[in-house]
């Protein structure tokens, strides 16, 4: 693994395993923590038997969930992508350096999740969610990192998350590791990971956005294009939350320098978005965009998941991929059903934090 902070753990996976993977193990998969719960940075599942979920707010009754209540519930599986909001920071430097971890393209997982709808639980507890109730904030059972800090806590448009947001018990099988945010886990398909609450302890059902840092002022993107290098102030109506994640690809074979040498150049790597709408095409470029070709593109374990993609090139006898020397440069562009695709240059989107690079996905590759 990369390790960006070992205190909080602060971990990336290198493309070489991720890749090796349909479902991301636990044991690689990239780790991100705002605040850490004590004892927490473990694979072993936190205990389950005394934890429970708040419901509150807008919502009436109000009440108490237990796991094993949950346990009972009907259960529902999700195979879906999870992203760090920052994955892909580092490429923001091209144009201005962006702060916080400086994230290549491992802060990234595909997860088959499991546990109880938002929807069915309210269903089966017979709640009524009033009519005022716009958004839905999460807590986790984290701590606030300082004395005056605000805890960590997000909120999401309630009507969008309803039916999909699952109250996650169960990672790729198997209970969700504490360093993953077990017992439980708010898990959104299609949702930037920040919006993935750890350890998940209450939902409130509010009429309005959560007013936490983390959600009022950290985890924003700019509407309209900003400067790269400047800070504008943070408001409501010049920024937009991380939530859906834009379409984007990567190449993750071959790896960034790889040496080639002649003969066959196998090339592959996956694309996904939101799951709102199909990803229907990748194009290559061997050329540094000059030109562009379609690619193998396959279906995806869900509409939240990967879209695997691959292609061979050759190098050397009767097709030549390059003259000889270095090939500086092979680009992955993804498209869906409405021709939305990646821009060439992904720092039209620069933002100080760094959240939200759906670049083009560029890899350079020594050949021999």
């Amino acid at each position: 693994m990369i390790v960006h902070d070992a205190e909080s753990a602060v971990l990336e996976t290198p493309l070489e395993l991720l890749r090796e993977h349909l479902l991301t193990p636990k044991e690689i998969m990239f780790v991100r923590n705002n605040q850490l719960l004590p004892g927490a940075l473990t694979l072993s599942p936190n205990p389950s038997d005394r934890w429970n979920l708040e419901l509150s707010g807008l919502v009436m009754p109000a009440r108490t969930v237990s796991l094993s209540e949950l346990s009972r519930l009907e259960q529902t599986l999700t195979v879906a992508v999870l992203q760090c909001a920052g994955n892909g920071r580092a490429f923001y430097a091209r144009s201005a350096m962006a702060s916080g971890t400086q994230w290549r393209r491992g802060g990234m997982a595909q997860v088959s999740w499991q546990g109880v709808r938002l929807r069915d639980l309210l269903d089966s507890l017979d709640l009524r969610v009033s009519a005022n109730a716009s958004f839905l904030a999460a807590e986790g059972l984290d701590p606030a990192a300082t004395p005056a800090g605000d805890d960590y806590e997000q909120s999401v448009p309630l009507e969008d998350v309803l039916n999909t947001a699952l109250l996650a018990t169960s990672m790729n099988g198997e209970p969700i590791p504490a360093i993953h945010g077990g017992p439980l886990r708010l898990v959104i398909p299609g949702y930037y990971g920040s919006m993935n609450v750890k350890w998940l302890s209450r939902l409130r059902f509010e009429e309005g956005r959560s007013s936490s840092r983390h959600h009022a002022q950290r985890y924003r993107t700019f509407r309209d294009r900003i400067e790269p290098g400047t800070a504008p102030d943070v408001t409501e109506e010049t920024t937009s939350s991380t939530w859906h994640q834009k379409i984007k690809s990567v190449i993750w074979a071959p790896v960034e320098e790889e040496r080639r040498f002649p003969g066959p150049i196998n090339i592959g790597g996956v694309a996904w978005n939101d799951g709102r709408t199909e990803i229907v095409a990748a194009e290559l470029s061997t050329d540094g965009g000059n030109t562009w070709c379609r690619v193998n593109l396959e279906a995806p374990l869900s509409p939240y998941g990967w879209y695997p993609w691959h292609a061979t090139l050759w190098y050397g006898g009767n097709r030549q991929l390059a003259s000889g020397g270095t090939f500086r440069d092979l680009r992955v562009r993804a498209f869906d059903a409405y021709g939305r695709s990646q821009p060439d240059n992904g720092s039209v989107h620069w933002n100080p934090s760094g959240y939200e690079w759906y670049g083009v996905d560029r890899v350079k590759i020594d050949l021999h």
